[in-house]
C-alpha cells in the first residue's frame, strides 16, 4: 500500500508541475507579446491574411482635376488641329491653351474664333468646329443634342465704368438689377452727379449676357427705356471704348482686370476677387458625342497639370 501511495503522490507532484510551468509559459507570452505561433513554426489568421502594403503618398503627383473628361495626353500626333470656337469670356484661355498645347506636342495646331456662346454651339453642331467655348451652361435641348459640357474654370462677371466717370462709389445689387432694367436711369440716384446713365449692352447671342441675366437680373429681362443701347458685336473692347464718362457695362473679370480705361464697380462692397462675390459663373468647353481623337487629346490636356497652369496663369 505503501508504494501505491508513492506513485500516487509522484504523479500528483508531476501533473502540478506541468500545470505550473504550463500556465507560467502562458503569462509569459502575454506579457512579452511573443506569437505562439511562431514559436512553433506554424501560422496565425493575421500571418495568412496579412494586410496589404500601405504606399506611400507620392506628394510631386498632382491629383487629378475632378472636372477632367478624359485622361491628359501621354503623345499627340503631330498635324493634329483642334479648332474652337465661342465665348469671348473665354479668348484668353483659348490663346493660353492653344500656346501650351501647341508646346507640349510638337506638330500640333489649335485654331480659336470667338462670336458668342451660342455661335459656338451652332458652329459644333454643325461640324465646322470640335469645341465650342461657352460661359453659361447647357440648355436641355441642347444636352438632348449630343452635346457635353465640360467645366473649366470659375469666373466673375465684373461691373465697369470708364476711368472719366466721375460715379466713384459701389453699387448694391438691387441698384445694378434696376440700372439694367432701366428703372434707374440718372447717376444722382446712386449718390453720382447728375448725368444720364448710359448702359452699354450686349447681344442676345452673348453668353455673358446670357449670365448676367440668370445672376444678375434673376432670370429678368433686361430695361427697353432709350438709355440702354446694345451692341451688335459680342466683343468686350468696343463695349470698354463706348463707356465714356457716363456709360455703364459688364465684361468677364479677367478681360477687364488690368485694363487701364476702366474701373470695376463693387458691387455690396465686393470686388471679383472676393470668395463671395455675388456675380460667379462656371465657364465650360463643349464636344460631341462621340468625342474624336482631338476632342479628347485637348479635354484631357485642359484637365491635366500643365493645363490647368495655363489657367491659372490668365487670372494673375
Amino acid at each position: 500500500m505503501s508504494q501505491k501511495n508513492e506513485t500516487g503522490t509522484l504523479i500528483a507532484a508531476l501533473v502540478i508541475t506541468v500545470v505550473i510551468l504550463a500556465g507560467g509559459f502562458w503569462w509569459f507570452t502575454r506579457q512579452s507579446g511573443m506569437n505562439l505561433g511562431t514559436l512553433t513554426g506554424g501560422e496565425n489568421n493575421s500571418t495568412q491574411n496579412p494586410s496589404p502594403p500601405t504606399q506611400p503618398a507620392n506628394p510631386g503627383t498632382p491629383a487629378a482635376n475632378p472636372n477632367s473628361a478624359f485622361p491628359p495626353p501621354q503623345a499627340v500626333p503631330s498635324g493634329t488641329i483642334v479648332r474652337i470656337a465661342g465665348s469671348t469670356s473665354m479668348v484668353q484661355i483659348n490663346q493660353a491653351l492653344k500656346q501650351s498645347f501647341e508646346q507640349q506636342f510638337q506638330g500640333t495646331t489649335v485654331e480659336t474664333q470667338a462670336e458668342g456662346s451660342d455661335q459656338g454651339i451652332r458652329t459644333l453642331l454643325t461640324g465646322s468646329v470640335d469645341i465650342a467655348a461657352i460661359s453659361r451652361p447647357l440648355t436641355s435641348q441642347e444636352q438632348s443634342q449630343g452635346l457635353v459640357a465640360v467645366p473649366v474654370t470659375k469666373d466673375a462677371i465684373a461691373i465697369v465704368v470708364g476711368e472719366a466717370n466721375p460715379f466713384q462709389r459701389g453699387l448694391t445689387q438691387a441698384q445694378v438689377q434696376q440700372i439694367f432694367q432701366g428703372q434707374i436711369i440718372n447717376w444722382s440716384q446712386v449718390g453720382g452727379a447728375s448725368e444720364p446713365i448710359r448702359v452699354i449692352n450686349r447681344p442676345p447671342v452673348s453668353g455673358t449676357r446670357q449670365a448676367f441675366q440668370e445672376l444678375v437680373l434673376n432670370g429678368g429681362q433686361f430695361g427697353a427705356t432709350p438709355n440702354i443701347v446694345t451692341m451688335q458685336r459680342d466683343a468686350t473692347t468696343p463695349i470698354l471704348r463706348e463707356l465714356g464718362r457716363n456709360g455703364i457695362s459688364y465684361a468677364t473679370y479677367a478681360q477687364v482686370a488690368d485694363q487701364q480705361t476702366v474701373r470695376i464697380v463693387p458691387v455690396d462692397g465686393l470686388t471679383p476677387e472676393a470668395a463671395n462675390y455675388p456675380y460667379q459663373r462656371e465657364l465650360y468647353y463643349v464636344y460631341k458625342q462621340p468625342a474624336t481623337p482631338q476632342v479628347q487629346a485637348f479635354l484631357g490636356y485642359v484637365g491635366s497639370p500643365q493645363g490647368q497652369g495655363a489657367i491659372a496663369a490668365t487670372n494673375q
